[in-house]
């Protein structure tokens, strides 16, 4: 099973890469979070990757952070929600959005979801609500987001940044953040700003 690939990026779409690892193309879907994490082709990234096996076709789904891939893999474990739903809704929310409207049980913005009727949304939180309550999605970024800042520096790296300047970068954002709670995706971005300053 495949649960990792670094390489360059040879095409990219919104909804899918192709990854030139060692001469060897793997196609992955991905959400639209991914998309906007990824550098352009031609590009060297590195994605967590998740590996569906079927009669028919062996189907690779990749993610810029690993905490993506695991609220795929219990979004897909739910009846009624297969990848590409799962791909839509990581796509429509952000992780902490998900996890907020799912905590809270906001069946109405769940449902809004393409793909998401009442029913699912209902199941989304019935199965989901005590899992997302440990889901560390946001945790403030200058001490208690150990887990945010690796995330970020692992982002940062498979964007080509040195750890250096990853670390610099990833600093200074914290230190703009302070006090905030943020995801990882609000922390690299912040980070990248500063990287390109």
């Amino acid at each position: 099973m495949i649960g990792y690939l670094k390489g360059v990026i040879l095409e990219k779409q919104p909804a899918e890469i192709t990854l030139d690892v060692h001469g060897v193309g793997y196609v992955l879907a991905i959400p639209v979070n991914t998309s906007d994490a990824l550098p352009a082709a031609g590009g060297e990234t590195a994605v967590f990757v998740h590996t569906q096996v079927r009669e028919d076709a062996i189907q690779l789904y990749g993610f810029a952070a690993s905490i993506d891939r695991a609220v795929f893999r219990m979004l897909i474990a739910i009846s009624g929600v297969g990848p590409k739903i799962a791909l839509g809704i990581l796509s429509a929310l952000s992780i902490a959005d998900l996890r907020d409207h799912i905590v809270n049980n906001n069946l109405f913005a769940l449902s809004k979801i393409p793909g998401i009727g009442k029913k699912t949304a209902e199941r989304l939180v019935i199965e989901l609500r005590e899992k997302m309550l440990k889901l560390e999605t946001g945790l403030p970024a200058q001490d208690g987001g150990a887990y945010i800042r690796s995330e970020a520096m692992l982002a940062l790296s498979s964007l080509g940044y040195t750890r250096v300047a990853a670390e610099s970068a990833i600093r200074h954002a914290a230190m703009e953040l302070e006090g905030a709670t943020v995801s990882v995706e609000q922390l690299v971005k912040a980070a990248l700003r500063h990287a390109n300053a």
